[in-house]
């Protein structure tokens, strides 16, 4: 039989007296500024947006070659290399600044905060699209894993910026996980959706679900038609019940979740609106957009209060991502 010596009663004493506590959780309130120094994070698409994610394009894109066109894909690129810039042009990169530039005064004029990737990886020429890097969540910041070489890396810089900040990273996607920003969305702050793609895999998926279970998130996993890479293309949220949908690219299933959900929707799917629907809620009902909205759209969006911004971006577009794709919310307001 052993016998408790005077100094380990006291340890003992001492360890009873301050014990570990499981509540508040993480992402609470009262955790978050007590640990963290503020609320990180965000738990819906729509609310105002306080500090938000942004790479200004710069010297990696000094990896395009104008001569490497590629015959019959309209494309440029070098597929041993792995870059590629779709479309028969590429702007000058003045341009893409002066443009990328004009978002991020918009956004600052509109309540957010705009913090800058430090660096962008070499040669990583698609770092301006930062919401595919990171998902912000409650509490903090799940670090994504791009898919195509070109973009592999881009993680790197982010989440050194991320560190800098002193926002928490709840996950990094690992193993063979595939998960690109793009491709998530919240639809309530306790349902949400990610698309399966080319770009976002059952395992990618499979990880992030176990981050938003934690919090009593409801991940809804949509497979996305053919070679789309992210449902951002197809479903985006601009007001608290309202979403802005191209019905053609998404399951009748999800269609009618969102019906079950009082979620009212918006369609596009005209072809001269290009860019719109890849838009950012800056704030409940509060949208920029880029130029091209229709006008029987714009009806539809008057008739249901959504107020737009117009943002001229085409320069920047032609790299393959809108508005939406240039921007990572890293804190919004609750709903």
């Amino acid at each position: 039989m052993s016998i408790i010596t005077e100094a380990e009663y006291r340890y003992n004493t001492l360890i009873k007296q301050f014990p570990s506590k499981e509540s508040p959780a993480f992402h609470e309130v009262e955790e978050q500024q007590a640990v963290w120094g503020r609320v990180w994070g965000c738990d819906n698409d729509v609310g105002q947006i306080r500090r938000v994610l942004m790479h200004r394009p710069g010297e990696e894109l000094d990896v395009i070659d104008p001569t490497r066109r590629i015959e019959g894909i309209n494309a440029f690129g070098e597929i041993d290399k792995g870059w590629y810039w779709r479309g028969d042009a590429i702007p000058d990169l003045a341009e893409m600044q002066a443009q990328h530039d004009g978002y991020a005064d918009i956004l600052c004029d509109e309540g957010a905060e705009v913090v800058y990737v430090d660096k962008a990886a070499p040669g990583k020429m698609k770092q301006v699209y930062t919401r595919d890097s990171v998902i912000a969540v409650k509490g903090g910041a799940i670090v994504t894993r791009l898919g195509p070489p070109i973009r592999r890396g881009e993680e790197l810089p982010v989440t050194r910026t991320l560190a800098a900040l002193g926002m928490p990273i709840l996950r990094t996607i690992s193993g063979t996980g595939l998960m690109e920003g793009g491709s998530f969305a919240f639809i309530t702050p306790n349902v949400a959706v990610v698309g399966l793609s080319c770009r976002v895999n059952a395992e990618g998926a499979r990880q992030l679900q176990e981050v938003l279970a934690t919090q009593g998130v409801e991940l809804l996993v949509v497979e996305l038609t053919g070679y789309r890479l992210h449902i951002d293309g197809a479903f985006v949220m601009v007001d608290a019940e309202t979403a802005f949908i191209n019905p053609t690219l998404l399951p009748y299933w999800f269609l009618e979740k969102l019906s079950e959900l009082g979620i009212r929707t918006i369609d596009v799917c005209h072809e001269d609106e290009g860019w719109v629907i890849n838009c950012l809620a800056v704030r409940p009902g509060r949208v920029l957009m880029s130029p091209g909205l229709s006008d029987r759209t714009r009806e539809k969006f008057d008739k249901a209060g959504i107020s737009v911004r117009s943002v001229p971006y085409d320069k920047v577009s032609l790299g393959g991502g809108g508005l939406h794709c240039s921007t990572a919310p890293l804190i919004r307001d609750s709903l």
